[in-house]
């Protein structure tokens, strides 16, 4: 059963939640291509976290077959970036729209409670405590991490 509301009125609007939500939307339409197989396969390779890249565990030039015909080639020079891009990508249209749905019911008393400021470091530091889970999970692993999930879950 999925939420459609919740009973908890906030005081006044979720900039913040709102925002994030718009740039997960933005994201998703010109870097993702609207899932496009090509943009999102690329998307993923680039701006997806990648454990075993990250911490160079994985062997630069290492293919991660992603469907038919498309592959991620690991880079010698990973990014510290992804940790935080990867809470903007999406592997499909379900996945952006549940996390974004969540975003919209729950986010909105979450930013109420914190204000602005600190809902904007809450929800990043819980994005980046979740990577940081998934990586110590599996440190080789070679599966790209993507979505908001952790960051809405915090």
């Amino acid at each position: 059963m999925f939420p459609l509301r919740d009973d908890n009125p906030t005081l006044g609007t979720s900039v913040v939640t709102f925002l994030i939500i718009g740039l997960n939307a933005a994201t998703w339409i010109f870097v993702q291509g609207l899932g496009s197989d090509l943009s999102l396969a690329a998307s993923i390779c680039r701006y997806g976290l990648i454990p075993g890249e990250l911490l160079g565990t994985l062997e630069p030039g290492t293919r991660i077959p992603l469907g038919e015909g498309l592959a991620c080639v690991l880079a010698a020079d990973a990014s510290v970036w992804s940790v935080i891009s990867s809470m903007f990508m999406h592997g499909g249209w379900f996945h952006l729209i549940g996390n974004m749905w969540f975003l919209a019911v729950f986010g909105d008393n979450v930013e109420d409670a914190l204000g602005t400021g600190r809902f904007i470091l809450f929800y990043l530091m819980c994005g980046i405590a979740a990577a940081a889970m998934q990586v110590a999970a599996d440190p080789a692993s070679a599966l790209p991490m993507v979505g908001a999930s952790g960051a809405i879950s915090g």
